[in-house]
This record gives structure tokens, C-alpha cells and sequence, in this order.
């Protein structure tokens, strides 16, 4: 099986990489990926229960809701064209990419 490639304006060949995985346990939900990326292949979800929220029998009354952490996910991976922009922007790389092959 060969692999995706393309030329570049000038005539070079390159294999475009896509992305195959993000690791949401690395991400801080910044949005950067999110802003790069011209194909909307990411989207903010919440991370979960965190492991770290020791008060849980909170019984005053302060009114303050208790802070949700924020995440990246794959919102359309098939959407992905292979510039790895959102690699090149991420603080914790979090993303990654492989060439693919010729689907036959």
C-alpha cells in the first residue's frame, strides 16, 4: 500500500501527515488547535469528574459553582487535510499524526 502524497505551489512531493490521536490527558483546553485548524476537526468537551476536587461535602452557601475543566476532542478526524498546523500551535503536544494510505 502506498501512502497520501501531494506536491507542494513549487512543484515538490510531500506526504501529508494526519492526525490520528489527541491525548486528552495532556490537553489544558487552551483552543489553540481549534483556532489553527482551517476544517473544524476539533471541538471543546468537558474533561470529567476531576480526581483532584477533594471538597466534596461542600456545605456553605457561597453561590460559587463549582469550576468545569474544558478539553479538546475529535470532532471530524475525516475532516483532517494533513497540515499539522495544530501540532505546530500546541503548548503540551498533544497531537498525533501519521501519513496514511491510498484507501483502495
Amino acid at each position: 500500500m502506498s501512502e497520501i502524497t501531494g506536491l507542494t505551489r513549487g512543484g515538490e512531493p510531500y506526504t501529508p501527515k494526519f492526525l490520528m490521536k489527541l491525548e486528552q490527558t495532556n490537553c489544558i483546553g487552551c483552543g489553540r488547535c481549534y483556532k489553527v485548524c482551517p476544517r473544524d476537526v476539533f471541538k471543546l468537551v468537558e474533561r470529567g469528574e476531576s480526581d483532584s476536587d477533594l471538597d466534596d461535602d461542600d456545605d456553605d452557601d457561597d453561590d460559587l459553582d463549582d469550576d468545569v475543566t474544558m478539553v479538546m476532542a475529535l470532532a471530524n478526524a475525516l475532516d483532517c487535510i494533513g497540515c499539522e498546523a495544530c501540532s505546530r500551535v500546541c503548548p503540551k503536544s498533544c497531537m498525533l499524526h501519521e501519513p496514511s494510505a491510498i484507501a483502495a
